[in-house]
Protein backbone atom coordinates (compact mmCIF):
# COMPACT_ATOMS: atom_id res chain seq x y z
CA UNK A 1 0.00 0.00 0.00
CA UNK A 2 1.12 3.71 -0.92
CA UNK A 3 2.07 5.76 2.05
CA UNK A 4 0.39 8.52 1.73
CA UNK A 5 -3.43 6.97 1.75
CA UNK A 6 -6.03 9.36 -0.26
CA UNK A 7 -9.18 8.36 1.15
CA UNK A 8 -12.27 9.20 -0.73
CA UNK A 9 -13.19 12.63 1.29
CA UNK A 10 -11.36 14.46 4.29
CA UNK A 11 -12.57 18.04 5.92
CA UNK A 12 -10.87 20.91 5.59
CA UNK A 13 -10.64 22.88 8.76
CA UNK A 14 -8.12 26.13 9.15
CA UNK A 15 -6.08 26.70 12.19
CA UNK A 16 -8.61 29.65 12.75
CA UNK A 17 -11.36 27.40 13.69
CA UNK A 18 -9.18 25.20 15.09
CA UNK A 19 -8.70 28.26 17.54
CA UNK A 20 -12.32 29.20 17.72
CA UNK A 21 -13.03 25.53 19.05
CA UNK A 22 -10.31 26.29 21.98
CA UNK A 23 -12.03 29.45 22.29
CA UNK A 24 -15.31 27.64 23.61
CA UNK A 25 -13.72 25.44 25.44
CA UNK A 26 -11.99 27.69 27.56
CA UNK A 27 -15.32 29.94 27.81
CA UNK A 28 -16.94 27.25 29.80
CA UNK A 29 -20.66 27.21 27.60
CA UNK A 30 -20.27 24.32 25.83
CA UNK A 31 -23.79 23.18 24.71
CA UNK A 32 -26.30 24.91 22.65
CA UNK A 33 -25.38 28.99 23.28
CA UNK A 34 -24.26 31.88 21.92
CA UNK A 35 -22.43 30.46 19.41
CA UNK A 36 -25.36 28.14 18.15
CA UNK A 37 -27.41 31.56 17.73
CA UNK A 38 -24.58 33.08 15.74
CA UNK A 39 -24.34 29.72 13.28
CA UNK A 40 -28.15 30.32 13.20
CA UNK A 41 -28.04 33.52 11.88
CA UNK A 42 -25.59 33.26 9.43
CA UNK A 43 -27.19 30.15 7.85
CA UNK A 44 -30.70 32.48 7.63
CA UNK A 45 -28.52 35.08 6.11
CA UNK A 46 -27.07 32.44 3.38
CA UNK A 47 -30.70 30.98 3.22
CA UNK A 48 -32.25 34.44 2.00
CA UNK A 49 -33.38 35.02 5.61
CA UNK A 50 -35.52 32.22 6.29
CA UNK A 51 -35.66 30.98 9.50
CA UNK A 52 -33.04 28.12 10.35
CA UNK A 53 -32.86 26.00 13.57
CA UNK A 54 -30.08 24.01 13.72
CA UNK A 55 -29.65 20.24 15.21
CA UNK A 56 -27.36 17.31 16.23
CA UNK A 57 -27.93 15.26 12.99
CA UNK A 58 -29.26 16.20 9.68
CA UNK A 59 -31.51 12.68 10.40
CA UNK A 60 -32.68 14.67 13.00
CA UNK A 61 -33.70 17.73 11.08
CA UNK A 62 -35.31 16.04 8.48
CA UNK A 63 -37.82 13.74 11.41
CA UNK A 64 -38.08 17.08 12.63
CA UNK A 65 -39.47 18.57 9.22
CA UNK A 66 -41.85 15.63 9.17
CA UNK A 67 -43.27 16.18 12.47
CA UNK A 68 -43.74 20.62 11.83
CA UNK A 69 -45.20 19.15 8.73
CA UNK A 70 -47.96 16.82 10.45
CA UNK A 71 -46.89 13.81 8.95
CA UNK A 72 -47.63 10.82 11.59
CA UNK A 73 -49.40 7.54 11.47
CA UNK A 74 -51.62 6.24 8.36
CA UNK A 75 -49.30 8.35 6.33
CA UNK A 76 -47.16 8.08 3.47
CA UNK A 77 -44.29 9.85 1.87
CA UNK A 78 -42.71 9.13 -1.61
CA UNK A 79 -39.28 9.16 -1.77
CA UNK A 80 -36.34 7.35 -3.42
CA UNK A 81 -34.59 4.24 -3.09
CA UNK A 82 -30.88 5.57 -3.68
CA UNK A 83 -30.11 7.27 -0.56
CA UNK A 84 -28.59 6.62 2.79
CA UNK A 85 -30.94 4.82 4.59
CA UNK A 86 -31.66 8.03 7.08
CA UNK A 87 -34.30 9.22 4.41
CA UNK A 88 -36.39 6.45 4.63
CA UNK A 89 -36.03 5.43 8.18
CA UNK A 90 -37.07 8.92 9.81
CA UNK A 91 -40.29 8.24 7.83
CA UNK A 92 -40.64 5.33 9.90
CA UNK A 93 -40.03 7.28 13.06
CA UNK A 94 -43.17 9.03 12.82
CA UNK A 95 -44.94 6.38 11.92
CA UNK A 96 -45.53 7.04 8.35
CA UNK A 97 -45.23 4.78 5.24
CA UNK A 98 -42.51 5.75 2.33
CA UNK A 99 -43.15 5.29 -0.81
CA UNK A 100 -40.48 4.40 -3.10
CA UNK A 101 -39.93 5.70 -6.17
CA UNK A 102 -37.29 4.86 -9.20
CA UNK A 103 -34.34 7.30 -10.17
CA UNK A 104 -33.62 8.94 -13.52
CA UNK A 105 -30.62 7.35 -15.05
CA UNK A 106 -28.94 10.43 -16.13
CA UNK A 107 -29.58 12.54 -12.67
CA UNK A 108 -29.44 9.19 -10.47
CA UNK A 109 -32.24 11.52 -8.69
CA UNK A 110 -35.85 10.95 -7.70
CA UNK A 111 -37.83 10.31 -11.47
CA UNK A 112 -39.68 12.61 -10.97
CA UNK A 113 -42.16 11.72 -14.14
CA UNK A 114 -43.14 8.56 -12.37
CA UNK A 115 -44.42 10.25 -8.69
CA UNK A 116 -47.84 10.98 -9.78
CA UNK A 117 -48.28 7.34 -10.64
CA UNK A 118 -47.36 6.62 -6.78
CA UNK A 119 -49.22 9.34 -5.17
CA UNK A 120 -52.11 7.64 -3.04
CA UNK A 121 -54.68 9.33 -0.95
CA UNK A 122 -52.67 8.81 2.25
CA UNK A 123 -50.03 10.79 0.49
CA UNK A 124 -48.89 13.55 2.66
CA UNK A 125 -45.05 14.66 1.39
CA UNK A 126 -42.63 14.00 -1.25
CA UNK A 127 -38.47 14.38 0.22
CA UNK A 128 -36.75 14.40 -2.67
CA UNK A 129 -32.77 13.97 -2.09
CA UNK A 130 -29.97 15.35 -4.08
CA UNK A 131 -27.65 12.75 -4.50
CA UNK A 132 -24.02 13.44 -4.59
CA UNK A 133 -25.22 17.45 -4.36
CA UNK A 134 -26.85 17.10 -7.98
CA UNK A 135 -30.28 19.25 -7.42
CA UNK A 136 -33.76 17.17 -8.13
CA UNK A 137 -35.71 20.35 -10.76
CA UNK A 138 -36.77 22.19 -8.26
CA UNK A 139 -39.17 23.97 -10.92
CA UNK A 140 -40.76 20.49 -11.55
CA UNK A 141 -40.88 19.15 -8.48
CA UNK A 142 -42.64 21.79 -6.31
CA UNK A 143 -45.69 22.55 -9.56
CA UNK A 144 -46.25 18.94 -8.67
CA UNK A 145 -46.27 19.13 -5.16
CA UNK A 146 -48.26 21.85 -5.18
CA UNK A 147 -50.79 20.82 -8.04
CA UNK A 148 -51.23 17.71 -5.32
CA UNK A 149 -51.27 19.68 -2.37
CA UNK A 150 -47.92 17.61 -0.81
CA UNK A 151 -45.77 19.00 1.35
CA UNK A 152 -42.33 19.27 0.14
CA UNK A 153 -39.51 18.54 2.37
CA UNK A 154 -35.87 18.38 0.37
CA UNK A 155 -33.19 16.11 1.76
CA UNK A 156 -30.61 18.24 0.81
CA UNK A 157 -28.39 16.66 3.23
CA UNK A 158 -25.28 16.55 0.23
CA UNK A 159 -26.42 19.49 -1.51
CA UNK A 160 -25.46 23.21 0.81
CA UNK A 161 -23.17 25.27 -1.47
CA UNK A 162 -25.68 23.81 -4.34
CA UNK A 163 -28.11 25.66 -6.38
CA UNK A 164 -30.59 25.39 -9.25
CA UNK A 165 -31.72 28.43 -11.64
CA UNK A 166 -29.19 30.56 -9.88
CA UNK A 167 -31.04 30.29 -6.53
CA UNK A 168 -28.67 29.00 -3.79
CA UNK A 169 -30.54 25.34 -2.18
CA UNK A 170 -31.96 26.29 0.78
CA UNK A 171 -33.56 29.77 -0.32
CA UNK A 172 -37.50 28.79 -1.42
CA UNK A 173 -38.68 27.05 -4.34
CA UNK A 174 -41.74 26.69 -2.96
CA UNK A 175 -43.72 29.68 -2.56
CA UNK A 176 -42.52 29.18 1.35
CA UNK A 177 -44.07 25.90 2.16
CA UNK A 178 -40.96 24.12 1.49
CA UNK A 179 -38.69 22.29 4.20
CA UNK A 180 -35.29 21.98 3.42
CA UNK A 181 -33.42 19.90 5.65
CA UNK A 182 -29.11 20.41 5.56
CA UNK A 183 -26.44 18.05 6.96
CA UNK A 184 -23.58 18.91 8.61
CA UNK A 185 -21.50 15.59 8.78
CA UNK A 186 -18.05 15.14 8.82
CA UNK A 187 -18.14 13.75 4.77
CA UNK A 188 -20.18 17.20 3.91
CA UNK A 189 -19.16 19.93 1.92
CA UNK A 190 -19.75 22.42 4.85
CA UNK A 191 -19.08 20.13 8.15
CA UNK A 192 -19.78 20.77 11.99
CA UNK A 193 -18.28 17.56 12.90
CA UNK A 194 -21.89 16.31 13.28
CA UNK A 195 -24.78 18.28 13.24
CA UNK A 196 -27.74 19.94 10.60
CA UNK A 197 -30.32 22.46 9.58
CA UNK A 198 -33.63 23.01 9.28
CA UNK A 199 -34.72 25.91 7.01
CA UNK A 200 -38.58 26.34 8.11
CA UNK A 201 -41.50 27.27 5.89
CA UNK A 202 -43.54 30.23 6.47
CA UNK A 203 -46.55 28.93 8.18
CA UNK A 204 -44.87 27.06 11.06
CA UNK A 205 -43.76 28.56 14.46
CA UNK A 206 -40.24 27.94 14.73
CA UNK A 207 -40.95 28.05 18.60
CA UNK A 208 -42.37 24.81 18.50
CA UNK A 209 -39.31 23.65 16.64
CA UNK A 210 -37.24 24.48 18.90
CA UNK A 211 -39.68 22.78 21.59
CA UNK A 212 -39.60 19.84 19.12
CA UNK A 213 -35.68 19.39 19.24
CA UNK A 214 -34.92 20.16 23.10
CA UNK A 215 -37.53 17.69 25.24
CA UNK A 216 -40.63 19.72 24.17
CA UNK A 217 -39.59 22.15 27.04
CA UNK A 218 -40.81 26.11 27.07
CA UNK A 219 -39.11 28.85 29.26
CA UNK A 220 -41.93 30.92 31.10
CA UNK A 221 -41.24 34.26 32.41
CA UNK A 222 -40.83 33.51 36.22
CA UNK A 223 -37.69 31.48 35.23
CA UNK A 224 -40.03 28.15 35.13
CA UNK A 225 -40.87 25.73 32.64
CA UNK A 226 -43.39 23.95 30.95
CA UNK A 227 -44.13 21.08 28.78
CA UNK A 228 -46.69 20.96 26.06
CA UNK A 229 -45.80 18.20 23.17
CA UNK A 230 -43.35 15.41 23.11
CA UNK A 231 -39.87 16.61 21.92
CA UNK A 232 -36.87 14.79 21.67
CA UNK A 233 -32.80 15.84 22.09
CA UNK A 234 -31.53 17.56 18.59
CA UNK A 235 -29.66 20.38 19.73
CA UNK A 236 -26.49 21.27 18.55
CA UNK A 237 -23.27 22.02 20.28
CA UNK A 238 -21.65 25.97 20.64
CA UNK A 239 -18.25 23.71 19.80
CA UNK A 240 -20.07 22.21 16.50
CA UNK A 241 -21.38 25.29 15.41
CA UNK A 242 -18.50 27.37 15.70
CA UNK A 243 -16.96 25.21 13.05
CA UNK A 244 -20.14 25.09 10.98
CA UNK A 245 -19.12 29.51 11.11
CA UNK A 246 -15.34 28.89 10.30
CA UNK A 247 -16.68 26.30 7.32
CA UNK A 248 -18.97 29.08 6.15
CA UNK A 249 -16.65 31.60 5.07
CA UNK A 250 -14.93 29.23 2.63
CA UNK A 251 -18.00 27.46 1.21
CA UNK A 252 -17.34 29.46 -1.99
CA UNK A 253 -13.61 28.06 -2.64
CA UNK A 254 -14.79 24.63 -1.43
CA UNK A 255 -16.72 24.52 -3.82
CA UNK A 256 -15.02 25.86 -6.89
CA UNK A 257 -12.21 23.73 -5.90
CA UNK A 258 -14.65 20.63 -6.40
CA UNK A 259 -15.98 21.50 -9.69
CA UNK A 260 -12.24 22.18 -10.51
CA UNK A 261 -11.57 18.73 -9.26
CA UNK A 262 -14.79 16.97 -10.82
CA UNK A 263 -13.61 18.40 -14.54
CA UNK A 264 -10.38 17.02 -14.04
CA UNK A 265 -11.85 13.37 -13.82
CA UNK A 266 -13.64 14.22 -16.45
CA UNK A 267 -10.68 15.21 -18.83
CA UNK A 268 -8.23 12.24 -17.50
CA UNK A 269 -11.08 9.07 -17.43
CA UNK A 270 -10.77 6.98 -20.57
CA UNK A 271 -14.24 6.33 -22.29
CA UNK A 272 -13.22 2.99 -22.80
CA UNK A 273 -12.91 1.49 -19.11
CA UNK A 274 -16.43 1.21 -19.53
CA UNK A 275 -17.28 3.45 -16.27
CA UNK A 276 -20.71 5.34 -16.67
CA UNK A 277 -19.63 8.88 -15.05
CA UNK A 278 -21.94 11.16 -13.29
CA UNK A 279 -23.84 13.68 -15.16
CA UNK A 280 -21.88 16.94 -15.59
CA UNK A 281 -23.50 19.81 -14.19
CA UNK A 282 -20.62 22.46 -13.43
CA UNK A 283 -23.14 25.33 -12.59
CA UNK A 284 -25.70 23.56 -10.01
CA UNK A 285 -23.99 20.83 -8.16
CA UNK A 286 -21.81 21.55 -5.77
CA UNK A 287 -19.66 18.07 -6.34
CA UNK A 288 -20.47 16.86 -3.00
CA UNK A 289 -19.05 13.28 -4.43
CA UNK A 290 -17.97 11.88 -7.71
CA UNK A 291 -19.54 8.66 -8.34
CA UNK A 292 -19.09 6.24 -11.28
CA UNK A 293 -20.64 3.39 -11.94
CA UNK A 294 -18.72 0.03 -12.44
CA UNK A 295 -19.18 -1.77 -15.93
CA UNK A 296 -21.68 -4.69 -15.60
CA UNK A 297 -19.14 -7.31 -15.31
CA UNK A 298 -16.32 -5.77 -12.54
CA UNK A 299 -16.39 -7.31 -9.45
CA UNK A 300 -16.32 -3.82 -6.93
CA UNK A 301 -15.38 -5.67 -3.87
CA UNK A 302 -12.38 -7.05 -6.06
CA UNK A 303 -11.80 -3.23 -7.00
CA UNK A 304 -12.20 -1.38 -3.87
CA UNK A 305 -9.64 -4.04 -2.33
CA UNK A 306 -7.21 -3.19 -5.43
CA UNK A 307 -7.35 0.27 -5.31
CA UNK A 308 -6.36 0.12 -1.64
CA UNK A 309 -3.11 -1.40 -3.16
CA UNK A 310 -3.12 1.25 -4.90
CA UNK A 311 -3.32 4.11 -1.84
CA UNK A 312 -6.58 4.90 -3.26
CA UNK A 313 -9.97 4.91 -0.75
CA UNK A 314 -12.62 4.08 -2.81
CA UNK A 315 -16.91 4.84 -0.98
CA UNK A 316 -19.84 2.98 -1.82
CA UNK A 317 -22.91 5.89 -1.77
CA UNK A 318 -25.12 4.26 -1.90
CA UNK A 319 -26.79 0.62 -2.18
CA UNK A 320 -30.29 0.54 -3.27
CA UNK A 321 -31.79 0.56 1.13
CA UNK A 322 -35.46 -1.08 -0.32
CA UNK A 323 -32.98 -3.94 -0.29
CA UNK A 324 -31.77 -3.89 3.35
CA UNK A 325 -33.31 -6.57 5.21
CA UNK A 326 -35.62 -4.29 7.16
CA UNK A 327 -37.91 -2.79 4.31
CA UNK A 328 -37.51 -6.53 2.91
CA UNK A 329 -39.15 -7.29 5.69
CA UNK A 330 -41.82 -4.29 5.39
CA UNK A 331 -42.25 -6.31 1.84
CA UNK A 332 -40.09 -4.62 -0.89
CA UNK A 333 -37.93 -6.90 -3.00
CA UNK A 334 -35.55 -7.13 -5.93
CA UNK A 335 -36.94 -6.02 -9.25
CA UNK A 336 -39.26 -3.30 -7.96
CA UNK A 337 -37.23 -0.02 -8.52
CA UNK A 338 -34.65 -1.99 -11.27
CA UNK A 339 -32.40 1.68 -12.58
CA UNK A 340 -31.81 2.29 -8.17
CA UNK A 341 -30.97 -1.48 -8.17
CA UNK A 342 -28.48 -1.32 -11.39
CA UNK A 343 -26.96 1.91 -9.46
CA UNK A 344 -26.52 0.23 -6.13
CA UNK A 345 -24.73 -2.57 -7.23
CA UNK A 346 -22.25 -0.65 -9.74
CA UNK A 347 -21.69 2.26 -7.79
CA UNK A 348 -18.35 3.99 -6.23
CA UNK A 349 -17.27 6.76 -4.95
CA UNK A 350 -13.60 8.11 -6.41
CA UNK A 351 -11.38 10.71 -3.64
CA UNK A 352 -12.66 14.43 -3.98
CA UNK A 353 -12.14 17.07 -1.10
CA UNK A 354 -10.76 20.40 -1.50
CA UNK A 355 -7.60 19.66 -0.47
CA UNK A 356 -7.07 17.37 -3.38
CA UNK A 357 -4.32 18.32 -5.40
CA UNK A 358 -4.41 17.66 -9.78
CA UNK A 359 -1.29 15.06 -8.96
CA UNK A 360 -4.15 13.29 -6.68
CA UNK A 361 -6.93 12.97 -9.87
CA UNK A 362 -4.10 12.01 -11.92
CA UNK A 363 -3.18 9.46 -9.43
CA UNK A 364 -6.62 7.83 -9.06
CA UNK A 365 -7.31 7.79 -12.77
CA UNK A 366 -3.79 6.50 -12.70
CA UNK A 367 -5.19 3.06 -11.03
CA UNK A 368 -8.56 3.03 -12.71
CA UNK A 369 -6.69 2.45 -15.71
CA UNK A 370 -4.51 -0.06 -14.79
CA UNK A 371 -7.01 -1.91 -12.18
CA UNK A 372 -10.37 -1.87 -14.32
CA UNK A 373 -9.34 -3.94 -17.05
CA UNK A 374 -8.41 -6.75 -13.82
CA UNK A 375 -11.21 -6.62 -12.84
CA UNK A 376 -13.83 -6.18 -15.49
CA UNK A 377 -14.31 -9.93 -16.99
Amino acid sequence: MSSSFLPFTRPAIDEETIAAVTAVLRSGWLTSGPKVLAFEAALSQYCGGRPVRVFNSGTAALEIALRLGKVGAGDTVITTPLTWVATANVILEVGATPIFVDVDPATRNLDLDQIEAAIQPTTRAIIPVDLAGLPVDRQHLHALAKRHGLRVIEDAAQSFGASWAGQPIGTSFGEGRDFVAFSFHANKNLTSGEGGALVLPDDVDPGLCERLRLQGVRRLADGGMEVDVLGGKFNLTDIAAVIGLGQLKHLPEFTERRRALARRYFEWIDPGLGLELPAADFVNSNWHMFQVLLPAGADRGEFIAAMKTHGVGIGVHYPALHLFSLYRRLGWKDGDFPVAEDIGRRTVSLPLFPAMQESDVDRVCHALHEILPEVSR
